[in-house]
């Protein structure tokens, strides 16, 4: 009988929404398998108390970083706050160099010894790296709307995003209380957002964002508006975006804009829209996603499973 290779897992930083979708797909993964997971707030409790999904009896414990990196997993992904990664990196690449890291945080998405993770725009840059930046869920869509047409754009793009409040993660805040943003759209970090700065990086140009937070739980929603160096049909622009993501099975092309409603807990993204102004200069090109899955969760194990050698869509769930 063939067994199969299992991978043991570690996950640092659980107790977000991030997390719990972690546990859920690492725990349905066939080749995976959960080594640890780390959580101060936590500590003690039963993983399958706030995960029901999750069937074995581990617990959530308070690890510090030599003591994770001594667990001798295969792979750590750390789903901390922006800035508090860099302790838990020291600690593997002193102790367990060879462990595979994938930094859901901001830290290391502007570092080039790392490999940005976005894998239908960067695969071709993987090259075996073993620290591995996950990239910010507005971040993803903001390239995946605009990388299509980036030889002919006249213009800085400039993105309007709206997103559901688990993006403001689990600490509290205005950007996360159901209360404040009843029937309410809440703008902030209008210039210098780290997505975008990082999709500005990544893209080779300025882009300009606006983000917002809205009253749903889930989702996110960005309209990027394109000024063209040349005259384009509608017909051609839809056609340079089914030529880039037609043979991407996590990246699916509508003919409309699509719905964030419609996105939610899906491990996919949609993009869309396509509208063009008179004369053919300037389109308007909708994209959302899951912020928890393909904006994070999905998209860490898309890079993980390339880094382990397994098929990149193993674990997914898709169509």
């Amino acid at each position: 009988m063939n067994v199969r290779v299992q991978h043991r897992v570690g996950i640092v930083g659980a107790r977000g929404h991030t997390g719990a979708e972690l546990i859920r797909l690492i725990a349905d993964h066939p080749r995976l398998e959960l080594a640890f997971v780390s959580s101060r707030e936590l500590a003690g409790r039963p993983v399958a108390a706030q995960v029901p999904e999750f069937a074995g009896n581990l617990h959530y414990e308070q690890l510090d970083p030599d003591a994770a990196a001594a667990r001798g997993a295969d792979a750590v992904i750390l789903a901390l706050p922006n800035g508090h990664a860099a302790a838990w990196v020291a600690a593997f690449d002193a102790r367990a160099p060879r462990t595979v890291i994938v930094d859901l945080g901001a830290d290391f998405r502007f570092d080039d010894t790392w490999y940005y993770g976005l894998p239908e725009l960067t695969r071709a840059r993987y090259a075996g790296q073993r620290r591995i930046a996950n990239p910010g869920c507005y971040a993803t869509a903001i390239q995946l709307c605009v990388a299509p047409l980036q030889d002919v754009l006249a213009a800085p793009p400039a993105c309007f995003g709206v997103s559901g409040y688990s993006g403001a993660g689990t600490t509290p805040s205005d950007r996360n209380d159901p209360d404040q943003l009843r029937d309410n759209l809440m703008p902030y970090s209008l210039t210098g957002h780290t997505h975008e700065r990082e999709a500005s990086r990544h893209l080779g140009r300025p882009v300009e964002f606006m983000p917002h937070v809205a009253p749903h739980f889930r989702g996110l929603t960005v309209t990027a508006n394109l000024h063209l160096s040349q005259p384009l049909q509608r017909e051609d622009v839809l056609a340079r975006f089914h030529a880039a993501y037609d043979a991407e099975p996590l990246l699916r092309v509508l003919d409309e804009a699509p719905w964030v409603s419609r996105i939610a807990g899906r491990h996919h993204a949609e993009i869309g829209g396509f509208a063009m102004a008179a004369g053919g200069r300037r389109t308007v090109v909708v994209a959302t996603l899951d912020n928890l899955l393909k904006g994070a969760a999905t998209q860490a194990l898309q890079n993980l499973n390339r880094a382990l050698g397994l098929p990149e869509l193993e674990g997914i769930p898709h169509d």
